[in-house]
C-alpha cells in the first residue's frame, strides 16, 4: 500500500507551532505510518525538525501580509506531484489555503476563518468556550467537524538530546557552568507582555547569589533589552545571547538549562516542550489561552482587572500588570519550582 501522506500549513509564530504538536501527535495514531510534511516558513522550521511527528519541511517564502497569486500557484502545481490526500491549514487567513487548493490536494481542513468556503472543503466551526486555548483549536482538526474534543490533550515534546547540546556549546565555544537559568526577556508581539529589564537584573542578582549562571536568550530584536539587563545587575553577570544563536541553538541551550523564566513568548512554549521547570511570566496576555503545555510551569499573573487587554502596549500608560509582578515573587516560584535541586539533564 501506498504511505498515507498529508500535509500540514504551518503557523507563522513559533510559539502556535509548539502548540500544533498535539494534532500531529494525534494525527499519527489516526493514520499508522502517516508522512506527515509542513509547509513551513524558515523561521519556525527549527521548531518542526525537532518533532519526530514532521517529515520533510517544505519552504514557505511567502511574508506575511503578501499574497503573490502567481507564486503561490507554481508552488502549488509543484506540491501537486506529491499527491498528498490531506492537508490541515493551521492560519486562518485566505492566502494560507491557497497553496493546498492550488495543489489539488482532496481533503483540505481547517477552520473557516476567512471566509474560505470555496478554499477548504473540510470545514470546522470554531466555539471559543468549548475551544478556549489554542492547542486545543489545533487539535480538533484531528476529529470530524461538530465533534467534542477528546481531552486530555497530549503535550508538545521537542527533542534535544545530550549530544544536541554539547555540539551546540562546542559551536558557540560555551563551557557548560554547575547551574544554568536562563532569562528569554523578548516577546515579539509588544512592550506590554515584556517584564521590566530592571526586574530581570534585580532575579539575576538573586540568583547569582545562590550560585547560577544567566544567560539572556532572544532574537535580534532583544539584544538592547539584554543588553539593558546586564547594566541594571548589581552583582550578576548575565551572558547576552539575544542573536547571537540560531533558533536550534536557542533550543539546546535551553535543553541544557536548570530552569527558565519567559514572557508569554515563542521560547516560553520551546521551554515548556523541552519539558524544562518554568516560570511563566504574563501580563497582558491571557495563560487561558496560550498557558505553557507543561506540569513543570509556574504561571504568574497579578490578575488585575485592566488585563488580560491584549494589546501591543498598555492601553493606561502603567503596564501594572507587569511593573507590579515583582523580582521577589518570581524569585520565590523559581525556588519553590525545585530550581536548586535540578540538574540540568533533558530527556
Amino acid at each position: 500500500m501506498k504511505a498515507f501522506r498529508a500535509l500540514v500549513v504551518a503557523p507563522a509564530w513559533i510559539g502556535d507551532t509548539v502548540m500544533a504538536q498535539p494534532l500531529f501527535m494525534r494525527l499519527h495514531r489516526t493514520f499508522p505510518g502517516l508522512q506527515l510534511d509542513a509547509l513551513a516558513a524558515p523561521w519556525v522550521a527549527p521548531v518542526l525538525r525537532r518533532m519526530p511527528e514532521i517529515g520533510e519541511i517544505i519552504d514557505n517564502p511567502f511574508a506575511h501580509g503578501e499574497l503573490s497569486l502567481a507564486a503561490r500557484f507554481r508552488l502549488g502545481r509543484q506540491l501537486a506531484q506529491r499527491r498528498y490526500r490531506q492537508t490541515y491549514v493551521l492560519p486562518n487567513s485566505a492566502k494560507s489555503a491557497l497553496i493546498p487548493f492550488f495543489a489539488g490536494i482532496p481533503e483540505r481542513i481547517g477552520f473557516t476563518g476567512e471566509a474560505r468556503y470555496g478554499l477548504l472543503n473540510v470545514r470546522h466551526t470554531l466555539d471559543e468556550n468549548a475551544l478556549p486555548q489554542m492547542a486545543e483549536r489545533f487539535a480538533q482538526l484531528a476529529q470530524a467537524p461538530g465533534s467534542p474534543l477528546l481531552r486530555p490533550l497530549e503535550y508538545p515534546r521537542l527533542t534535544s538530546t545530550p549530544e544536541h547540546q554539547a555540539t551546540t556549546l562546542a559551536t558557540l565555544g560555551i563551557e557548560r557552568p554547575p547551574r544554568i537559568a536562563i532569562f528569554c526577556p523578548g516577546a515579539e508581539y509588544g512592550p506590554a507582555k515584556r517584564w521590566p529589564t530592571s526586574h530581570f537584573a534585580a532575579l539575576a542578582d538573586g540568583l547569582a547569589a545562590r550560585g547560577y549562571a544567566v544567560w539572556l536568550l532572544g532574537s535580534g530584536k532583544d539584544k538592547a533589552a539584554g543588553d539593558e539587563i546586564i547594566r541594571l545587575s548589581e552583582t550578576a553577570t548575565p551572558r547576552n545571547f539575544c542573536g547571537e544563536t540560531s533558533l536550534a541553538q536557542a533550543i539546546d541551550l535551553i535543553g541544557a538549562a536548570d530552569f527558565v523564566v519567559c514572557n508569554d513568548s515563542g521560547l516560553m512554549h520551546v521551554s515548556a516542550a523541552l519539558d524544562k521547570p518554568l516560570v511563566a511570566l504574563y501580563g497582558s496576555s491571557s495563560p487561558g489561552f496560550t498557558p505553557p503545555l507543561s506540569d513543570r510551569a509556574t504561571i504568574l499573573s497579578l490578575n488585575l482587572d485592566c488585563s488580560p487587554c491584549f494589546k501591543r502596549e498598555c492601553p493606561l500608560g502603567h503596564l501594572d500588570c507587569l511593573n507590579k509582578l515583582t523580582p521577589q515573587r518570581v524569585l520565590e516560584a523559581c525556588l519553590a519550582a525545585g530550581a536548586t535541586g535540578m540538574t540540568g539533564e533533558n530527556s
